[in-house]
């Protein structure tokens, strides 16, 4: 029993140090987003795109939806644990009608002992999160684990992780997922290469473009 007793005691420090070491790597992000907010808190009833880097540097997403009470908070390299730890200030205090979750490349990306069935559980506990704290009919969206060219050798687990997550998905009610992966994809399976800026990781408005094709159809109408 000690040794059980001593080896959760460690896994539960480990897990604490994490997220301590993530809420300081991205606080600053959050405290801007809050500064935002003080000076002017969106409405209720938003659409909120929220995630890592595909989000934050989508940051002309308005122009891509106009029309549309867009609120955008992804944050640069985080993975599902640190939307987790910040989601009081990045997701719930919104309130909004729909939520763009874009998550989990970094989670696989940052450590190679992150498999699907990881990545599907900390969705689940994000999902989970959401489900409890706000209306159980907010319509949620996630969206596909993208490729890219930088991340290629990814692939199989990107797709892996994509299919977990879309299985437990098509279980549960207002909630669909969002396949952006096929269409970043030439006729031979290989990822499109003319749609990343120089880091061959982040998209250019040509990804953009693809993106906004498959996500217009789907936002909830005012």
């Amino acid at each position: 029993m000690k040794k059980i007793f001593f080896s959760v005691f460690i896994a539960l420090g480990l897990l604490l140090s994490y997220f301590d070491g993530n809420a300081q790597a991205f606080q600053k992000e959050v405290d801007a987003f809050i500064k935002a907010d003080n000076a002017n808190m969106p409405a209720e009833g938003g659409i909120l795109f929220v995630g890592s880097s595909s989000f934050t540097k989508w940051v002309d997403i308005k122009e891509y939806f106009p029309g549309y009470p867009i609120i955008n908070r992804g944050f640069g390299g985080s993975s599902l644990p640190d939307v987790i730890y910040h989601a009081s200030n990045v997701i719930t205090k919104y309130k909004p009608k729909q939520i763009y979750i874009y998550c989990g490349e970094n989670d696989i990306a940052g450590n190679d002992a992150v498999t699907a069935d990881t990545v599907l559980n900390r969705f689940k506990q994000l999902y989970s999160i959401i489900r409890k704290n706000l209306n159980k009919k907010t319509n949620i969206v996630f969206v596909s684990i993208k490729p890219s060219v930088s991340r290629w050798k990814l692939e199989q687990k990107f797709n892996e992780a994509n299919a977990v997550i879309k299985n437990f998905i098509e279980s549960e009610r207002n909630i669909i997922f969002l396949d952006v992966h096929t269409a970043m994809l030439e006729s031979d399976g290989m990822v499109k290469k003319n749609i990343f800026i120089q880091d061959q990781l982040h998209m250019n408005a040509a990804g953009y473009k693809i993106w906004q094709a498959i996500i217009a159809p789907t936002l909830l109408k005012k």
